[in-house]
């Protein structure tokens, strides 16, 4: 099926995930619509950074705002439609739980309602999260496994996830959700723990600072590389039917271990440098998560290429050439 020409609708189009997106579909011969939530200074760092602030159409649109989302709809004319857009860190979302829940959930609903009344055609794909397992009910989560969301945010992308469901089968949708485990990158905001500890390593190599602060170093994620996923993302809204899939490596480490991967990258032992903090123990830890990506594998022919290694490695060598001013 020739991709050339089609049209895309991106929401969260200036975060890591969409910045992403954006470059693979347009490699792809895609006409890129981005919506663009003008509430904070500069959110096209991402774009720019991949060469893309171009060749990409930004339109102005909020999650909280069924209206604008219909006319983004209008406007890009669009055959794909990828639901990015969120309060994406769980950490604040026990600060902001209204917003957390209105965004991420009621706002994929809006995004669902828009498509179901300009182009009930169009291919829908939900960004669902590893976080909806929270208290993780098997040892390795695919899409059979109970959810048991251990936070605000959890239980907002629960909602979104099954919102997503229901339009699938109430009107007929093309409407697929991506269960994607934790996947970072040099994109990742500064806030997320990877991307806070490569930030601090690259610091303290450059006489900057002088130690991390950290909480659990002991919860277990799934890491992978966003640029990899997000091809997943586009092989789900290629199949015949629309369905659900886990994306993931399929091996968990540590806060610990990644962190000794990032600080031997630089040549620094990890125990002269790391503190550990009370304040950033969250409320209700989820303490395990390791997907099964075997349906991904067999159904979509998708597969982690990037180690977590590879990964931290590179985002520290990202973060040594934006402190080192290269």
């Amino acid at each position: 099926m020739s991709t050339q020409g089609k049209s895309a609708l991106i929401t969260g189009i200036t975060g890591q995930d969409g910045a992403y997106l954006a470059k693979l579909l347009l490699e792809k011969g895609y006409r890129v619509h981005g919506l663009l939530a003008r509430r904070s200074t500069d959110t096209l760092w991402r774009l720019r950074e991949l060469g893309i602030v171009d060749d990409v159409a930004l339109v102005d649109g909020d999650l909280a705002d069924l209206s604008s989302l219909i006319r983004a709809m209008q406007v890009s004319r669009a055959e794909e439609v990828y639901n990015l857009g969120a309060q994406s860190f769980v950490g604040t979302s026990w600060q902001q739980p209204l917003l957390t829940a209105d965004i991420d959930g009621t706002g994929a609903l809006r995004v669902l309602e828009a498509v179901r009344l300009v182009n009930p055609g169009a291919r829908f794909y939900q960004a669902s999260t590893s976080e909806m397992f929270g208290l993780i009910q098997a040892a390795k989560q695919d899409e059979s496994t109970p959810f048991y969301p251990r936070s605000p945010y959890g239980v907002a992308k629960l909602m979104a996830h099954w919102a997503t469901v229901n339009y699938r089968e109430s009107h007929g949708m093309h409407a697929s959700s991506g269960i994607l485990f934790n996947h970072e990158s040099p994109l990742r905001g500064i806030e997320f723990v990877t991307r806070k500890v490569t930030h601090a390593v690259a610091s303290i190599k450059l006489g900057r600072q002088k130690e991390l602060r950290l909480g659990n170093i002991d919860a277990k994620r799934d890491w992978g590389f966003a640029g990899d996923y997000v091809e997943a993302m586009w092989l789900m809204l290629q199949q015949e039917k629309p369905d659900d899939y886990v994306v993931a490596t399929g091996v968990t480490s540590t806060v610990r271990e990644m962190c000794e991967i990032a600080f031997s990258h630089v040549g620094l032992k990890m125990e002269d440098h790391l503190a550990i903090d009370e304040k950033f123990m969250r409320p209700a830890e989820v303490d395990v998560l390791l997907g099964n990506p075997a349906k991904a594998q067999e159904k979509l022919g998708w597969k982690a290429a990037t180690s977590l290694q590879q990964l931290i490695e590179m985002m520290v060598e990202a973060d040594l050439r934006r402190l080192g001013g290269q």
